[in-house]
């Protein structure tokens, strides 16, 4: 269920350009604040201390998140923060379990370079969007936002659509830097050969293969158990 709620969020900021005008966005846009305040409420009772509490980064997220649905007029330039929520997604029970059922630990690292891509994907697209592209109507601003980040972040490149001035410069150059970054990590834990996370315990490597037997660093005699497949 809380899964479903954070992926509606982010269906929410996408689709909101065709609901903006209306009374709905209102409506769902203070029904989600709802949510988020009583989740934050939940989890602050949760821990005991609101010290921890106010420590946790998704604390932090979730409370600037609710500024910008308590106040979607005056801070609706800063939406595309919305997207940090699909990091609660990745740590949601539903999710847990997908992995599990798909084969564990042999997909985490996947998952999780996914999901930071993904977070960054849609941070960009809607920053680009609400900065840049906002003035177009329906769902062309978006697209196009979203074309102009996938294309930067892959170095592609097209230059059929570019943002002006400095700010439209930096905006690139970042999204350049930290998004072929991500990709390149992505494709790395796609197509590396799938190793065991257990620490030796004399020179304390992480990574081995799925059957070894001794650890490639030092020779230590390792013993991994059969659950990490």
């Amino acid at each position: 269920m809380l899964a479903v709620v954070d992926l509606s969020i982010i269906s929410f900021f996408i689709f909101g350009p065709f609901l903006r005008s209306g009374p709905s966005y209102l409506i769902i846009d203070y029904m989600i604040a709802v949510w988020i305040l009583a989740e934050l409420l939940a989890r602050a009772f949760a821990t005991g201390s609101i010290k921890a509490f106010l420590k946790r980064p998704m604390t932090w997220i979730d409370l600037v998140i609710l500024a910008t649905l308590l106040f979607p007029d005056g801070l609706f330039n800063f939406a595309f923060l919305r997207a940090m929520r699909l990091w609660a997604v990745g740590g949601s029970p539903l999710f847990a379990l997908i992995l599990e059922r798909l084969g564990g630990r042999r997909y985490k690292d996947i998952a999780r370079a996914s999901l930071n891509f993904l977070v960054f994907l849609f941070m960009v697209t809607g920053f680009v969007y609400t900065t840049f592209f906002y003035h177009q109507s329906g769902l062309v601003g978006f697209v196009d936002a979203l074309y102009f980040t996938v294309a930067t972040m892959t170095t592609t490149g097209f230059g059929d659509i570019t943002l002006p001035g400095v700010l439209g410069k930096l905006t690139s150059v970042v999204t350049m830097i930290v998004g072929i970054s991500l990709f390149v990590r992505l494709a790395q834990a796609i197509v590396r050969p799938y190793k065991v996370l257990y620490p030796c315990e004399k020179c304390g490597l992480q990574r081995h293969e799925v059957d070894a037997v001794h650890c490639k660093a030092c020779g230590h005699l390792l013993n991994i158990p059969n659950d990490n497949d």
